[in-house]
Parts: structure tokens; sequence; C-alpha cells
């Protein structure tokens, strides 16, 4: 995955960024016992996604036809070798 730019475009970086925090938030809240601070976290979980799917729409995300799975052979892709 090295090679393709696997989640290497601001979108990507900023939806699990955000999803992250709101893992954070709601563990916290779990252990305290707190369902109110737990699904907020869960909010802010989902959040991330929305805007990192946002942000890809918005084109800061890598397009499909970069990606070398999408391509076919003779279209610039290596062609595939199994083992």
């Amino acid at each position: 995955m090295a090679g393709s730019s696997h989640g290497h475009t601001p979108a990507a970086w900023t939806g699990v960024i955000i999803a992250f925090i709101g893992f954070c938030v709601a563990g916290a809240f779990m252990v305290m016992d707190q369902p109110v601070g737990f699904w907020a976290g869960i909010g802010i979980t989902l959040l991330g996604a929305v805007v990192g799917g946002i942000m890809k729409s918005m084109g800061l995300g890598q397009p499909k036809d970069a990606h070398p799975v999408h391509r076919r052979t003779g279209e610039g892709a290596p062609a595939r070798v199994d083992a």
C-alpha cells in the first residue's frame, strides 16, 4: 500500500483525526459512566466520517482513477502477478 498513497490526503487525515478525538471522548465518558458524554463522543466520531466525505467531494480526496487497483492493465498500471 505504500506505493499507492493510500489515505495520504487532507480529507482522509481530517476525517481520521476527528473520528479519533470522538473515539477518545466516548471512551473517557464510558469509563466515567456518563451516557450523554458517551453519545456525544459517538456523534463526534460520525462527524469525522461526514467531514471526510464532504472534503473528498470538494476535491481534497484521492480520485479513484489515481489508485492502481482501479486501473486496468495497459493503462499505466502494472499487471497483477499472483504468486
